[in-house]
């Protein structure tokens, strides 16, 4: 499942223009207690707007803010003015930047954040086992937190059922692609169409695997005219050879 993170985009900026609204004052030596307290209930305040009006339908995310390094002496402020660091991904961990406009002092510092974005996939309906074939009712739709993993868990079940588990699932965990087996597209020695394609044609022809067709894994085939060639199996029987 692609996961579209531009409807978060939105939160940076009422995150933004709620804390620009109300200018937060350090004091020295106690300035980080000061500072967290009022950043956190504004950000807090503003994940719950945010999921409700920013976010695509079925996505909602939750904003925990972090603690400054305490080690950090900060002098005092009266203008703290925060913002988003360029090419900040608000995914999982991220930080706001918070950079002090005092016509006296001046200073930057990072405030971390984690942004849990939650949404609809695919979730053991029960215990299953390494091996198990996936039928309908080993599969349901549960909401998963979405930014916890590298890879989007699967949302659509026809893109699970007759897999194979690579490995055993707890109820509820979500389905990954790795954690289902490579379909096997075909077998050695099989006959299969080998097909090539550029920009505006598409040519194809047979020949004879000279190795297993497993999905998205490279194997050679033997064409009529007696050619070996490399290619990608993608689908059953047939092998898709880059140009």
């Amino acid at each position: 499942m692609a996961v579209d993170l531009s409807p978060l985009q939105p939160l940076v900026r009422l995150a933004l223009a709620l804390l620009l609204g109300a200018p937060l004052a350090l004091r020295a030596q106690t300035s980080e207690p000061v500072l967290q307290a009022a950043l956190a209930e504004r950000v807090q305040a503003l994940a719950h707007e945010a999921s409700r009006a920013a976010l695509s339908p079925g996505l909602r995310a939750e904003v925990r803010v972090g603690r400054i390094d305490p080690r950090l002496k900060l002098a005092p402020c009266t203008d703290i003015r925060p913002y988003l660091p360029t090419g900040m991904r608000l995914w999982g961990a991220a930080r706001i930047g918070l950079r002090c406009h005092d016509a006296r002092v001046r200073w930057n510092v990072f405030l971390p954040l984690t942004v849990d974005v939650y949404g609809p996939a695919l979730v053991a309906s029960g215990a299953l086992a390494a091996g198990q074939q996936l039928q309908s009712g080993d599969l349901r739709i549960g909401e998963v937190l979405l930014s916890a993993a590298p890879q989007p868990p699967l949302a659509r079940t026809e893109a699970a059922l007759g897999r194979t588990l690579a490995r055993a699932l707890a109820s509820g965990d979500a389905l990954h692609g790795q954690d289902l087996k490579a379909r096997q597209w075909f077998a050695s020695g099989d006959t299969v169409r080998v097909v090539a394609a550029g920009s505006g044609w598409r040519i194809a022809g047979e020949g004879q695997a000279l190795s297993p067709g497993l999905e998205g894994q490279p194997v050679r085939v033997r064409t009529e005219s007696g050619r070996v060639v490399s290619g990608m199996a993608v689908a059953e029987h047939e092998v898709e050879v880059p140009l």
